[in-house]
């Protein structure tokens, strides 16, 4: 009986791991935006948490003032980052949450 419960199991780790596997490829191509200084600095990231594009009006570049724009770069991938994070966590959570947890595998938690 152990036998049988153990390749069950087995069965449903390797299906959870091909739709994780799924997912994250979903992810890589899905995209985010986010700007700063009224859009003056706008940045994408993919669903992976990787930045593929940062554009700067060139009203942005004030050769006096680097520092702006600097902070609205460094504002505009944190914004960028962390909606790619929401998005990974909408479409991810739930299936390692629901799963995993499912599993009772320790050190699993969602």
């Amino acid at each position: 009986m152990a036998g049988m419960d153990m390749e069950k199991l087995l069965q449903q780790v390797g299906a959870m791991q091909q739709q994780m596997q799924q997912a994250q490829d979903e992810l890589a191509k899905e995209t985010v935006d986010a700007s700063a200084g009224g859009g003056m600095v706008t940045v994408t990231a993919n669903g992976n948490g990787e930045i593929t594009a940062i554009k700067i009006d060139p009203k942005a570049i004030d050769p006096e003032d680097p520092e702006m724009l600097a902070d609205m770069v460094l504002a505009a991938v944190n914004e960028a980052l962390r909606s790619a994070h929401s998005l990974a966590e909408s479409k991810l959570g739930g299936l390692a949450g629901g799963a995993l947890g499912g599993l009772g595998l320790p050190g699993m938690q969602p």
